[in-house]
C-alpha cells in the first residue's frame, strides 16, 4: 500500500539557537522526503529556558524542557516535537510516542577553556562550570582539588560566561558545539571511560501523539536503526534506576555490527562513591541489556546511593 504523503507538518521546538538548529534539521529532512509538504516550525519558550538561576534537579528536572512542547501537541498546535534525547525523561507521559531520528552526533563531553588545554592542567581551586550532576560527580571523583560551580543557560550564554572569566573551564556536550559550528571552541574531548555521557546524548528524538499512526509512518524514513537500539539501551538503564536530574548517572552504548557494548555508572553527587559496570550483547536485545546493566549496578552498591538520594526506583519499591 502506497503511503499518502502529508500535506502539512508543524514542528514544536524550543527557541534556543541549538533547539532551532535541530528543528530546522528535521524540517529539512522531511521536506526532502516529502517535497510537496509544508513543514513549519512553532517556536516556544519552556520553563527550563526561563529558570536559569538554579540547577535543573532543584526546579523539576529535565522534563521542564519538554512539557510545553507536549502541551502544544495535546492542543493540536503542532504535530511533532523535536528534542535532544538527553533532555527527554525516561518515562514519557501517557499518550505520547517517541522515535530516535537520524544517526547520532558525537556523544562525548567536551572540555572548553581559553587558558588550559586539559582538565589535568587546571590548578587547585580552579572553577569548572557544568550544568549536570552526572558531569560533576565524575569530575569530583577524578579531580577533587577542583571547584565545580553551576552553569545554566544556552550554549552561547555558557561560552560568554567562560569568556568573561567566571570559570577557568566549562564542560559541554560536544554535539551541541558541533551542530552550532562551534567545534573550534573544543580544547579536548573526554573519552567515554573518562566521562560517561548522558543517556541519549548526541541523538535527536521526535515526539508525537501515540494515536497518530499516520505520523509514525511518515517519520519512519528518518529512523537510524543502530542509533535507535543504542538509545533504547541507555533509556532502559535510566528507567530501571529511576533516572532523574537528582541522580548522578550516565550510560553510553556503542554498536559494532550486531553487537552492542554498554557502560554505565551511578555516583554520589560529591563523587566519593562511584559504581561502574559494562556489558556486551546483541543489538536487538538493547532494552534488556540496559535493564540488566542497571541491575548489576544496584546489586553492587547503587541501591544504597539511590536510597541516600531519596531516588530508589519505583519499579523496585513495591509500588
Amino acid at each position: 500500500m502506497r503511503l499518502t504523503p502529508p500535506a502539512r507538518i508543524v514542528i514544536a521546538s524550543r527557541e534556543s539557537k541549538l533547539a532551532l538548529w535541530q528543528a530546522n534539521h528535521i524540517q529539512d529532512r522531511l521536506q526532502r522526503i516529502y517535497p510537496q509538504c509544508l513543514v513549519a516550525i512553532l517556536g516556544m519558550t519552556t520553563r527550563g529556558d526561563q529558570i536559569l538561576d538554579r540547577t535543573l534537579n532543584k526546579v523539576g528536572g529535565k522534563g521542564l524542557f519538554v512539557k510545553e512542547l507536549e502541551q502544544a501537541l495535546e492542543r493540536g498546535e503542532a504535530d511533532i516535537a523535536v528534542h535532544s534525547m538527553k533532555d527527554v525523561p525516561a518515562d514519557l507521559p501517557a499518550g505520547f510516542s517517541l522515535m530516535v531520528a537520524g544517526e547520532r552526533e558525537d556523544a562525548r563531553d567536551a572540555f572548553v577553556s581559553n587558558q588550559f588545554a586539559t582538565l589535568a592542567e587546571l590548578p587547585s581551586g580552579a572553577i569548572v562550570g557544568t550544568s549536570s550532576l552526572r558531569r560533576e560527580s565524575q569530575l569530583r571523583a577524578r579531580f577533587p582539588h577542583l571547584k565545580v560551580a553551576p552553569l545554566r543557560g544556552n550554549v552561547e550564554t555558557r561560552l560568554r560566561k567562560l569568556d568573561e572569566r567566571q570559570y577557568a573551564a566549562i564542560i559541554l556536550a560536544a554535539a551541541g558545539l558541533i551542530r552550532l559550528g562551534l567545534a573550534h571552541r573544543i580544547r579536548a574531548l573526554f573519552a567515554p571511560d573518562e566521562s560517561i555521557p548522558a543517556v541519549g546524548q548526541g541523538a535527536l528524538g521526535i515526539e508525537y501523539r501515540a494515536e497518530r499512526d499516520d505520523l509514525a509512518s511518515w517519520l519512519m524514513p528518518l529512523a537510524h536503526q543502530s542509533t535507535m537500539f543504542a538509545v533504547l539501551a541507555e533509556r532502559a538503564f535510566s528507567k530501571h534506576l529511576g533516572g532523574s536530574c537528582d541522580v548522578p548517572l550516565g550510560c553510553h552504548a556503542v554498536f559494532d555490527g550486531e553487537i552492542l557494548s554498554l557502560s554505565g555508572f551511578v555516583a554520589s553527587p560529591d563523587g566519593s562513591q562511584l559504581i561502574r559496570r559494562s556489558l556486551t550483547g546483541a543489538l536487538t536485545q538493547a532494552e534488556e541489556l540496559g535493564a540488566t546493566l542497571a541491575q548489576q549496578l544496584m546489586d553492587n552498591g547503587a541501591t544504597e546511593i539511590l536510597a541516600a538520594l531519596g531516588s530508589y526506583p519505583v519499579s523496585h519499591s513495591g509500588k
